[in-house]
């Protein structure tokens, strides 16, 4: 089974207020990632958290990773370059 959340083009445009025709202009050029299916497009969570965060999922959960661990790292550079 599916686990993906798929939305239409149509609920798209309302989850971000904008004109259905943006949204299949955002489509078109690659703004917006969609699958179609026939002749009707669906559109996958994942693609429309993109549009919120600038990042999709893995970029943005390794990204918090990387700035969880970024004190770390700068301490143990801070020490190496000390000689300690």
């Amino acid at each position: 089974m599916l686990s993906t959340k798929m939305y239409t083009p149509e609920q798209v445009a309302d989850m971000l207020q904008l004109s259905k025709n943006t949204v299949y202009g955002l489509i078109g050029r690659g703004e917006i990632i969609a699958k179609k299916i026939g002749r009707v497009y669906r559109i996958p969570a994942r693609s429309i958290s993109y549009v919120f965060s600038g990042l999709d999922d893995d970029l943005l959960a390794a990204q918090r990773e990387d700035e969880k661990q970024l004190a770390v790292i700068e301490t143990a550079i801070s020490r190496a370059r000390s000689g300690r």
